[in-house]
């Protein structure tokens, strides 16, 4: 415990925090904890799993009583997110709103920048954005980790029952190969060097256990030790609380805002099926609601008056056979006025630009919407789709721009004189015609 002050005043506050967890132990005498609902399932079906063992192997029971037993439900938490109004309250009276937290991205970067110089760094990284087990990271021997082709596998892990270790193999769907970023190849190419350094200076007394991640002097490291460690790591950042096994969420959720698929989220954390996944280890981020809801939005064309000043033209150079992607990119002027300009990338030229009046990125984005809308209606083509990006963009600045990318596709295909058809046969209707009829034309 840090405290304060001179030698005596430090004394003394260590003798105040000595007697009050003296205090503590001699009220908690003759008290148990309250086993929760989860607990007791976890319980029975241990119980429930060994008599079936008993039955079938030894015929030591004639029934399963553990079968009969009726537990009160088991409702699994759901992760929460330490949004800003949720950090204000726990500051102001140290609740937290659930059992399980996740930080946002800017809250577990200050953790990483706070935690930069700390001997286990580059584990707290692998936890972030890998997502593995205490118990896995524990284990890990250097025979199972490749910084050359960035890999590491997960074949192995340690549990710890009555604080003392046992090795064991995870259940199958557990065993797997986990790809590396750049990043997290520097990071153990950097736990090798330290690790050899240590070696140095500790001499005979090193402690040569293979694991990629030891103590300083090479000693294993204990599961719960790793809890304990980051538990104070975190409380000394001052930030708000999670526990190490809430970054597994954490490392799911910031796959999901990356856009990786359910499945891909699944294989990196090892579980059964993608259900488990999203069940019990994603919880939304405020970025991956206001990209749902800008999404929405913008699936809705609205009526927002504007005027072509450049009519838009795409270039050949911008198609990629049928396709063409472009940006919409718009900027308030001054007051209500807005110009958005077409382009093919932020730094290149102008492809057309409408003005327009409008209270915010929204009307921007509609307008433009409406635009690109109208010029494919013009010119035969079909728009295929509509991403709005107005969340790439700070907080301060959304009021001042707006982004938005189309993908169009057009037709090129023969005209109807083009075609060599068998007599008898009627001739193919035009795309247009098709339209008009109420016919479903195909994507280009």
């Amino acid at each position: 415990m840090k405290a304060a002050g001179k030698k005596e005043e430090r004394r003394a506050t260590r003798r105040a925090f000595l007697d009050a967890n003296a205090a503590l132990r001699e009220g908690k005498k003759g008290l148990r904890k309250v086993t929760s609902a989860a607990t007791m399932h976890r319980i029975n079906d241990t119980l429930r799993s060994a008599l079936s063992w008993g039955i079938k192997r030894e015929q030591a029971f004639a029934r399963n009583w553990a079968q009969l037993v009726e537990l009160p439900a088991a409702t699994r938490p759901k992760p929460l997110v330490w949004t800003p109004e949720r950090i204000e309250h726990w500051k102001r009276t140290g609740e937290k709103p659930g059992p399980v937290m996740v930080w946002t991205p800017e809250l577990t970067g200050q953790f990483l920048d706070f935690v930069t110089d700390d001997w286990l760094y580059e584990l707290w990284h692998t936890f972030i954005f890998l997502g593995p087990r205490r118990g896995e990271m524990a284990a890990l021997p250097w025979t199972e980790v490749s910084t050359d082709a960035l890999w590491m596998r997960i074949s192995q892990q340690i549990v710890e029952v009555a604080y003392k270790l046992y090795g064991e193999a995870p259940k199958a769907d557990s065993v797997r190969t986990l790809s590396l970023s750049l990043e997290s190849g520097d990071n153990l190419v950097t736990v090798r060097a330290k690790q050899d350094r240590k070696r140095e200076e500790w001499g005979d007394t090193y402690v040569e256990t293979g694991r990629v991640w030891t103590h300083e002097n090479g000693e294993e490291l204990h599961p719960d030790w790793i809890s304990r460690r980051f538990a104070r790591l975190v409380e000394l950042s001052g930030l708000p609380p999670v526990r190490l096994h809430d970054l597994r969420h954490l490392a799911a959720t910031l796959s999901l805002l990356a856009g990786q698929d359910i499945k891909v989220v699944q294989e990196k954390l090892g579980h059964s099926s993608r259900q488990i996944t999203s069940d019990t280890y994603t919880s939304v981020l405020p970025e991956m609601m206001r990209a749902e809801a800008e999404s929405v939005m913008a699936v809705v064309p609205r009526d927002v008056p504007f005027e072509i000043r450049t009519p838009l033209v795409i270039p050949e150079s911008a198609w990629q056979g049928d396709i063409a992607v472009f940006f919409a990119h718009g900027a308030r002027q001054s007051g209500d006025t807005w110009a958005v300009g077409a382009q093919i990338q932020p730094d290149s030229g102008l492809l057309g630009m409408i003005t327009l009046t409008g209270r915010g990125q929204d009307d921007a984005a509609n307008a433009a919407v409406k635009w690109i809308r109208d010029h494919c209606t013009a010119t035969d083509w079909e728009l295929v789709r509509v991403e709005n990006f107005n969340d790439r963009y700070p907080e301060e600045q959304r009021s001042d721009f707006s982004l938005t990318r189309f993908t169009v596709a057009r037709s090129e295909s023969p005209g109807v004189n083009g075609w060599a058809l068998p007599t008898g046969l009627p001739p193919t209707p035009s795309r247009t015609a098709r339209r008009a009829s109420g016919g479903r034309p195909k994507a280009a």
